[in-house]
């Protein structure tokens, strides 16, 4: 098993040395993506083969540091990341093979990021997890600046490299604090010493914000909107669904796993708290963007916080020996864990084939879609289900675990955690209503409606590969959400990874159809199913008893305006409700104080002939006071940031390595003493 995940991991370093001469002809690319497509089948084939079979071994690699080889396993924590990234990135590939990146450097660095992703999440030390992640943000990088004629990627390529030249300045210390304290860099070796004191609390802060800052957790997220739209639409679609989760795998590998079971209540307080300002403002910033590759990217901020509440739930529990329930939070977190890449890739790669078909990606020049594009705008419709959590689909299964477990935050005895919780509950759920309007608000501003541009009332259905690569991961969102039993089973060898045997006894109870065992309510799925459609085939035979008539056609309302002119065969886009109309009421109640939203009307005066008009923007792209609380201290933010601009990707590397310098001090200082 292990040598056949190596063997996948050198051809995907070969395909993307061999992608270098091939990457300008279509053709070349089709044969790269193609073998990205065959390479993450076989991943999924060898995740699951570890789930159901079991790991453990650990395989030495002919290279590695000075001091010892670098070593794979799979366990199950591993095999089920590994699982989120063999689905996604099959068919972000399966879509590239598609429709291949206008830009010829976009197809290099792509088998060089999957190979990146795999080597982290197979990596059993802490050298060997480090090189893949550092490979993984080099090669996204690369991604990311294919595109540089524009002054925004360039702005968005720089920001991504800062940002992950401070992910590496975060964890490498944080594994180094551990190493220091265990004598070696194995994972075996860092388990067997976890850390205590001030030294854990430094190993906590240090995961929280080199791993957070690469998911997009608050207050280190605002580069997603920035540097999603800047990529092609499969490499954004990888990035939010499985690149997001590979940090999440570090999170939670560092923290539950290497840092040991002994940890306080206390140590999921962060978790929490971060996780439950980032699903708020993720979800509430959707609510209000224009932009559909922007609008999921705060999308994908808010469920990568649900999933760390789950994770800081896990924690907490743990340390207040309550085993069933750190199950169910460390159950939820996962399920979202794959069912969110799912989801979220599918969306990702339909606003790709929005934006090739109908030219834009504003939600004020789409509209009408379902008529021209029908088997992308029900693909859509299915992940945008999911992602405002609509049972039975996938969003609302996991979901639900997380609910459950947050109402149970009372049993840990502790005051202060249990108003926490509380708290928890209520800006989740939150959240959660602000992602449903948002959804809706994309959907029907997208797909409903009339065309409000020429090329929007031209757009075309996409060819059959591509519609092959949206209806898979939309079947898949189904059938996840109908299954949440069988995938919580499958996933029983990572939960053991995180919690150990003693927290898995009592979650046996995971039933076939998602019950959620001892510590909470039951969920049916297929139930739940049959119930719906019996409710809508009553429906349907009730409106048909009453409407004995036959169907008639009769003129559009307009919202009150005049039928658009002979000269607009699309439509007047004034009589239509606008992106800006939808979010206004939010952004007057929330956005002006949460994102520091401002907007601005100009009424022409009397007598003036010209429209009205309206604008809204967001005066600090890091949600205002949650990130700069004083206009002083955002000056001198801004200053600097001003400065580190001109920061090139020679001083980049420079600082990372400066930093392994430090490190390596930092060891040699401790062996000394």
């Amino acid at each position: 098993m292990l040598t056949a995940l190596s063997l996948v991991i050198g051809a995907l370093l070969l395909l993307g040395l061999a992608a270098v001469p091939l990457a300008p002809r279509a053709a070349g690319a089709r044969l790269v993506h193609g073998g990205c497509v065959a390479a993450c089948v076989l991943l999924v084939v060898l995740a699951i083969w570890a789930l159901l079979a079991g790991g453990g071994a650990v395989l030495a690699l002919p290279f590695g540091p000075p001091w010892g080889r670098a070593l794979l396993a799979l366990d199950g924590l591993s095999a089920w990341f590994l699982l989120v990234l063999g689905v996604t990135g099959a068919i972000a590939s399966l879509y590239a093979m598609a429709r291949p990146p206008a830009r010829p450097g976009a197809v290099p660095p792509y088998p060089l990021f999957l190979a990146g992703m795999v080597l982290t999440v197979a990596a059993a030390d802490a050298f060997t997890l480090m090189f893949g992640f550092e490979v993984m943000s080099l090669a996204s990088w690369a991604l990311v600046a294919a595109d540089h004629a524009q002054a925004e990627n360039r702005r968005a390529a720089r920001l991504y490299l800062m940002m992950a030249a401070l992910s590496a300045a975060c964890l490498v210390p944080a594994f180094g604090l551990l190493a220091g304290h265990a004598g070696g860099f194995s994972f075996a070796a860092l388990r067997a010493a976890p850390p205590t004191g001030w030294l854990a609390g430094g190993v906590l802060l240090l995961g929280l914000l080199g791993a957070g800052s690469k998911a997009g957790l608050a207050p280190l997220h605002s580069w997603q909107p920035m540097v999603y739209p800047a990529a092609p639409s499969h490499v954004t679609a990888l990035m939010s669904g499985a690149m997001a989760k590979v940090a999440l795998y570090v999170l939670a590998r560092l923290l539950l796993d290497l840092c040991g079971p002994a940890q306080p209540l206390w140590w999921g307080v962060p978790l929490l708290v971060v996780g439950a300002v980032s699903a708020v403002l993720g979800a509430l910033r959707a609510t209000l963007e224009d932009d559909t590759k922007v609008l999921l990217a705060c999308s994908s901020i808010e469920n990568i916080g649900l999933i760390t509440i789950g994770l800081g739930l896990a924690l907490a529990f743990r340390g207040a020996d309550l085993g069933p329930l750190a199950a169910l939070a460390a159950g939820a977190a996962l399920l979202h864990i794959l069912n969110h890449g799912v989801f979220k890739t599918l969306l990702f790669l339909v606003a790709g084939s929005v934006l090739a078909s109908a030219g834009s990606r504003r939600l004020d020049r789409l509209g009408g879609l379902i008529h021209a594009m029908p088997v992308t705008a029900g693909c859509a419709l299915v992940g945008i289900a999911a992602a405002a959590a609509l049972p039975p689909l996938s969003g609302f299964a996991s979901e639900w675990l997380l609910l459950q477990a947050l109402l149970a935050g009372w049993r840990t005895g502790d005051i202060g955690f249990q108003v926490l919780a509380a708290a928890g509950t209520a800006l989740a759920a939150m959240a959660t209503a602000l992602a449903a309007a948002a959804m809706v608000r994309l959907f029907g501003l997208v797909f409903l409606g009339r065309p409000r541009t020429p090329r929007g009332a031209g757009a075309h259905e996409v060819g059959r590969l591509e519609r092959w690569a949206l209806l898979i991961p939309a079947g898949l969102t189904l059938l996840l959400g109908l299954l949440p039993g069988p995938m919580l089973a499958l996933a029983q060898p990572a939960l053991m990874a995180l919690l150990g045997p003693a927290a898995m006894a009592p979650a046996q109870g995971f039933a076939l159809l998602g019950g959620t065992g001892e510590a909470a309510a039951w969920y049916l799925p297929l139930a739940l199913l049959a119930a719906l459609a019996v409710a809508g085939l009553l429906v349907l035979l009730a409106v048909r008893a009453r409407s004995p008539l036959e169907t008639r056609r009769g003129p559009v309302w307009n919202g009150g305006f005049i039928n658009a002119p002979d000269y607009l065969p699309f439509g007047d886009p004034l009589s239509q409700p606008s992106a800006g109309g939808f979010a206004q009421p939010l952004r007057s109640m929330l956005g002006t104080s949460l994102l520091a939203a401002r907007q601005r009307v100009d009424m022409p005066r009397p007598g003036e002939t010209r429209a009205a008009g309206y604008t809204a923007s967001f005066a600090d792209p890091a949600f205002g006071w949650l990130v700069v609380p004083a206009a002083r201290l955002r000056d001198a933010v801004a200053k600097r940031c001003e400065t580190l601009r001109d920061f090139s990707v020679r001083r980049c590397l420079s600082l990372g390595f400066g930093t392994l310098l430090a490190l390596l001090a930092l060891l040699a200082w401790l062996e000394a003493h």
